[in-house]
């Protein structure tokens, strides 16, 4: 029984396009549970606040139709396009965040002052009239594309520490505290993914070490220039000493854990989110989640980021073009750290650093670069040697490729073989 289990798993693990549909099974069931989270997370406030439950939810619904239109360009662009925007997609976001820390300090001369001037920031966001987004959600696609544009690059040289450093990692650095200044848990994130990037591409160890033993210092030294991220530090491993004050959340979370139970005490049915769990539609929705769904429902959930992550690092080990390897292995750390992160804080694991659950929890910008970056993902899925050999034996109808996605390239081997027989004085560049 078992065997044949395994056999049939073994067999559709090995069909050329099993990458692609796990990750977009594995996604949309995701971003379907995190609509259905928020909604419950947040009708009863927004009936309060607006007089309908539906008004957070259909900003959400919006949020998540724009983040699919972008995962459907995502999906049908050649790698040389990311390549080519990750310079200038660098810069951006490298002055969106000063501009998000010069307006901080706006933001408080204008509250000092009393005078308006339309825009205005709330150390996360930049607000411009009715639309807001923020910069650490750009920064984390922007210095992915960077990173590994430039790795693959340098080639072998990275064995090299000069070589490597310069100007890879000032420039890393900076974004990282600019990032950093305002977003602490972001830049956890970024540099998590920072360091797998430079192990994926067989970076020495001893340079990483080094790259960690900094990172935890300027970790350090950012904990210690804002007084409530120490605060948040102590209260987490005694919150009841701190009940009315950083360990508030995490108490009422674990409440919310807690009375859900193995089966949670029904979808709707939450009684933390009459205002009882702050920032539950959001930092703390697995909370909810697991008092409404139960245990049973978190363990749905953990399974669907196994297989994200599963699929995620198995794109990158059949990739045959080292950028699309490299982007495969960061988007995969870079999703897993920020849901161990969240789920981490919301379990008393670790500290609460107030990252949002990947597709799951409110939030725009963050919604759309996710499956931004997803929809890249299944682009370099069906870019796959096997997956690109059998879309091009299909070949598709131009409605399809117009309306869906094109032709991935052919795989190297072949594309080589081509080359040779059609023109055998070209030289590759």
């Amino acid at each position: 029984m078992r065997s044949g289990f395994t056999e049939l798993l073994r067999g559709l693990l090995d069909r050329p396009l099993a990458s692609y549909y796990l990750l977009l099974s594995s996604s949309a069931l995701l971003l379907t549970i995190g609509l259905v989270m928020v909604f419950s997370a947040t009708m009863v406030e927004s009936y309060e606040a607006t007089g309908s439950a539906f008004a957070v939810i259909l900003q959400q619904v919006i949020w998540a139709v724009v983040g699919l239109v972008c995962f459907w360009i995502a999906q049908r662009l050649p790698a040389r396009t990311y390549r080519g925007v990750s310079r200038p997609l660098l810069v951006v976001s490298m002055i969106l965040g000063l501009v998000l820390v010069v307006m901080s300090i706006r933001q408080k001369q204008q509250e000092a002052s009393g005078v308006d001037e339309g825009l205005a920031t709330d150390q996360l966001w930049i607000h411009l009239g009715p639309v807001q987004f923020q910069p650490a959600e750009i920064a984390k696609f922007a210095l992915l594309l960077w990173a590994a544009d430039s790795l693959v690059r340098l080639g072998p040289r990275i064995a090299s520490w000069r070589d490597l450093a310069i100007p890879m990692f000032p420039i890393a650095g900076a974004l990282m505290i600019i990032i950093g200044y305002a977003d602490l848990g972001t830049m956890l994130i970024i540099v998590a993914m920072f360091i797998g990037l430079l192990w994926a591409s067989g970076v020495p160890l001893r340079i990483l070490g080094v790259l960690f033993a900094i990172a935890l210092a300027g970790s350090a030294l950012l904990i210690a220039f804002e007084g409530y991220r120490m605060e948040r530090i102590i209260s987490f491993s005694r919150p009841e000493d701190f009940a009315d004050t950083w360990g508030y959340q995490a108490i009422q979370g674990y409440y919310a854990i807690a009375d859900g139970g193995w089966f949670g005490v029904g979808l709707g049915e939450s009684r933390q989110k009459w205002e009882w769990l702050p920032n539950g539609h959001n930092d703390f929705i697995f909370a909810l989640i697991a008092e409404e769904l139960g245990v049973v429902g978190c363990l749905v959930i953990l399974a669907l980021y196994g297989v994200l992550v599963y699929t995620g690092f198995r794109i990158a080990r059949r990739s045959d073009d080292p950028f699309r390897a490299l982007v495969a292995a960061g988007v995969t750390i870079w999703l897993a750290g920020q849901a161990f992160i969240n789920i981490g804080g919301v379990l008393g694991l670790i500290p609460m650093t107030g990252v949002p659950l990947p597709f799951i929890s409110d939030g725009g910008t963050a919604l759309v670069v996710v499956l931004a970056a997803v929809g890249m993902l299944a682009g370099f899925a069906r870019a796959e040697p096997d997956a690109a050999q059998a879309l091009r034996a299909r070949n598709p109808s131009r409605l399809v490729r117009l309306l869906w996605a094109p032709l991935p390239p052919a795989p190297r081997s072949e594309t080589d073989s081509e080359t040779s027989q059609s023109s055998p004085t070209t030289r590759k560049t």
